[in-house]
């Protein structure tokens, strides 16, 4: 268990969090919420001792390993492999197997075993230290956006990895799906204080709400309290004989603790602007094929025809070619082949995670969304840079000084900045807190026009799409119909292939049985500490069961002669044996559970080799 006691941070004037007081138990997955900038990241980071607090302290028990991702990336060994192994715990160095589990889990394929780990690229990188990571066993694992660089399938892995995960974990993610499908309790950091309760982010966010609520009305009537109080003590205070009254209702009001009515919080909020358009379809592609080396096609005649209020989602792994597609939509690409055609009225805006360097450093926010259009008022103008959250002199704020999160946000106010009829945008949910994916949502939601979404968020997936275009087989296809339509009919095959991948590189006879001999050792070294301690615990219940059988022919015999401090001490002694096999009981469970568990592991290694 780690406990924070009274954990206070700020960086001048700025409050992050103050009195910080809560545990994470043992085996609780913890979601971590709150808005970016607020100390989410800070948190982790003097857990692990990257920083530290400003007054109060962390309690973490001796010999407790911690898991977390490492901030600067390098790599000390030639290949994928060697690299991932580095993660496993010294009685498991050479467990090749456990490995490439994950890896494969993670999006790596067979061929990417013996390749360089700096080939690979920054998204894949990441991966790979996540695999050292889960590999290293730790008690607490840490997780801060770790869906950031994954792709849909590696992100369904990892949420049936972390829901069969026995230690802790604090996980910090915009993915509200994820989050939800993944942790036990939330802890939220709200006006600089943390809150944490056992549920979903629903629950979380429902009782803050509820609590503000109590909080504003007896403030209210408090308020009102006062003001009779002062009434009263002003009306009456000249009278001799109310003197004792008087008095008492000034001590009354001394005491009475003011409380301040609480800061409003701004919320992002927003609409994208709607162009009506007359037409049932905006635009169609037909038989588009493209390549940037005209051989190796991303897209190979593509056709599909988008309806004038059509949500379709762009889904599938990454490096297939989503985003090309969503540029040849855009304009920004021509196929190689085919047309696409655009309706005369179409109006589109495109939003890309990359386009943040298009913004320019030296523009503040305001003249950024004013870049947009000279037809734009300054009113009109502050209006969107509000709606963004960018209120008063944060308008007038550099473009370079912002963060990655407050960058997107520009992005989406030069996109709602002008009627459109067509958004097309690429992963806008990386960067976004979770507050402000529920505003992207919404707004997305009630946008009467088409949308095209390139996106991993299954929660968006699910509460948006209509159509997908899906990146899967050889060349991606049109799937007609909703994603939980998808996942009943076809699935995503790369979840039934895992398994395949996880397979043995080929060995020599020679080689397999050196293995299957490491394989036994190992096995024997693990599994017989186990047993040894399963039959201890056995025979100390039998123990204990036949004292309990002494004891009570005793303490009938007691019993019938009247001995009743005799009587007293047997019964003491019943409750304590009684405690000391429940307590064994339950210990002989969890060995079992870890018994079957480690048996049936090492089983599986040894059908790998066999195969």
């Amino acid at each position: 268990m780690i406990s924070f006691d009274n954990i206070s941070k700020s960086y001048g004037a700025r409050v992050l969090f103050e009195n910080v007081t809560f545990n994470i138990n043992k085996g609780e997955r913890i979601g971590l919420v709150g808005r970016n900038g607020h100390g989410k990241t800070t948190l982790m980071r003097i857990i692990t001792g990257e920083e530290s607090a400003d007054e109060g302290k962390i309690s973490i028990p001796k010999n407790y390993k911690i898991g977390f991702l490492k901030q600067h990336i390098s790599f000390s060994k030639k290949t994928v492999i060697e690299e991932a192994m580095l993660g496993l715990k010294e009685e498991e160095k050479n467990d090749r197997w456990k490995a490439e589990k994950i890896l494969f889990g993670l999006g790596f394929t067979a061929d990417d075993m013996e390749k360089d780990p700096a080939s690979f690229s920054g998204g894949f990188q990441v991966r790979l230290t996540l695999t050292q990571t889960l590999l290293s066993q730790p008690d607490l694992l840490l997780l801060d956006e770790p869906t950031n660089y994954l792709d849909i399938v590696s992100i369904r892995w990892l949420k049936s990895f972390l829901n069969t995960w026995k230690g802790e974990l604090l996980l910090i993610t915009h993915d509200r799906q994820f989050m939800d499908d993944v942790v036990t309790h939330v802890a939220g950091i709200h006006r600089s204080k943390v809150r944490k309760i056992a549920g979903k982010t629903e629950k979380f966010y429902e009782q803050i709400a509820k609590d503000e609520e109590i909080y504003e009305k007896t403030r209210i009537n408090d308020e009102q309290k006062r003001k009779d109080l002062e009434q009263y003590i002003t009306r009456f205070r000249a009278k001799a004989r109310l003197a004792g009254l008087v008095q008492s209702r000034i001590k009354t009001l001394n005491k009475m603790e003011k409380k301040e009515k609480l800061e409003a919080i701004k919320n992002l909020e927003f609409s994208f602007k709607y162009k009506p358009v007359t037409s049932k379809q905006i635009m169609r592609a037909e038989n588009i094929s493209f390549s940037y080396d005209e051989k190796n096609y991303l897209i190979k005649d593509l056709s599909i025809i988008i309806g004038s209020e059509d949500k379709i989602a762009v889904i599938g792994k990454n490096g297939r070619g989503k985003s090309t597609l969503l540029k040849l939509f855009a304009g920004l690409l021509n196929p190689n082949s085919g047309n696409i055609i655009y309706h005369t009225g179409c109006l589109k805006g495109y939003y890309e995670q990359t386009n943040v360097s298009s913004l320019n450093p030296d523009n503040t926010v305001e003249e950024e969304i004013q870049s947009v259009s000279d037809d734009f008022d300054r009113t009109y103008v502050r209006n969107i840079c509000g709606s963004m959250l960018f209120m008063q002199d944060d308008a007038l704020k550099k473009i370079k000084v912002l963060s990655g999160g407050e960058k997107s946000r520009v992005m989406l106010g030069k996109i709602i900045a002008s009627p459109l009829n067509v958004l097309m945008l690429d992963e806008p949910t990386n960067h976004l807190d979770m507050d402000a994916c529920d505003s992207l949502i919404e707004a997305v939601d009630n946008f009467p026009g088409a949308v095209i979404m390139v996106t991993h968020n299954e929660m968006f997936l699910h509460a948006l799409a209509n159509k997908l275009i899906v990146f899967q087989d050889e060349y991606p296809y049109v799937f007609e119909g909703t994603y939980e339509e998808f996942l009943e009919k076809e699935g995503w095959k790369e979840e039934g292939n895992i398994k395949e991948k996880e397979v043995k590189t080929k060995l020599t006879k020679k080689d397999a049985r050196k293995l299957r001999s490491e394989i036994i050792a190992e096995k024997s070294k693990i599994i017989k500490p186990l047993e040894e301690k399963s039959a201890s615990l056995e025979i100390s219940i039998t123990e204990y069961e036949e004292e309990v059988s002494a004891i009570n022919e005793k303490l009938i015999e007691a019993s019938s002669c009247g001995q009743g401090q005799l009587i007293g001490e047997y019964g003491k002694r019943l409750s304590e044996l009684n405690k000391l096999i429940d307590e064994a009981f339950e210990e002989l469970d969890k060995i079992t559970q870890e018994l079957d568990s480690k048996k049936e592991e090492y089983e599986e290694k040894l059908n790998q080799i066999e195969e």
